[in-house]
């Protein structure tokens, strides 16, 4: 009667741990499920850009170039990054009828401001638009500054300039001089007020659109 009892009793436990063996049916680790639900390395490096090639890059001690730039940039379709000095300019610095920081930079061909670090990486654009206003006749030597910083052989340059009554061109020659391997094209002397219609010459003119 015992024997019985045990083979009864040890039938029992293989159907109950087979049953509990198999509960669901998949035989998949939780490792293994894990790694078929992570998404795809490709997935998770997917990246969108907005295929701008065109940058303006500024510098505006008084908002006139800013408000310029901004219109340009509209206009252009094109990011956009100011020239910060490391050490702002004042008032005092601007007045031309004293002996101010602005005169002595200008008068010293080895001045070279410091600017804070460009928030865009020049190497992506193909087009670079420079402004800035015109001082003593021609760019600010913090332009100077930039323009020895990167290099921008191969690229198209657009220069743009406001001022009270100096023209650009002199400072055009300065670029092609500093950048002899960039198309430097004809620059424009513009103001805050400038239009978008007028940009829009001044691009065509230049084969930019």
């Amino acid at each position: 009667m015992k024997k019985v009892l045990l083979i009864i009793l040890s039938a029992f436990m293989i159907i109950t741990l087979g049953a509990c063996g198999n509960t669901d049916g998949n035989n998949t680790t939780p490792k293994q499920e894990e790694e078929t639900s992570a998404p795809t390395m490709s997935a998770q490096t997917e990246t969108t850009t907005d295929g701008s090639k065109s940058l303006v890059v500024y510098f505006s001690a008084t908002g006139n170039t800013k408000a310029l730039a901004e219109t340009i940039a509209e206009t252009a379709d094109a990011d956009i990054s100011e020239i910060v000095p490391k050490v702002p300019y004042t008032n005092e610095d601007l007045n031309y009828n004293s002996d101010c920081r602005a005169n002595s930079e200008q008068q010293d061909d080895s001045a070279r401001p410091e600017f804070e670090p460009i928030l865009a990486n020049i190497d992506e654009y193909d087009t670079i638009f420079i402004g800035y206003p015109i001082w003593w006749g021609t760019m600010p030597k913090i332009i100077n500054t930039f323009l020895e910083t990167y290099d921008l052989s191969g690229k198209t340059v657009m220069p743009f300039c406001t001022s009270g009554g100096s023209g650009i061109e002199t400072s055009v020659s300065a670029i092609r001089s500093i950048c002899p391997n960039a198309d430097v094209k004809d620059g424009m002397r513009g103001a805050s007020s400038t239009t978008s219609s007028q940009i829009e010459e001044w691009l065509i003119s230049n084969d930019i659109k």
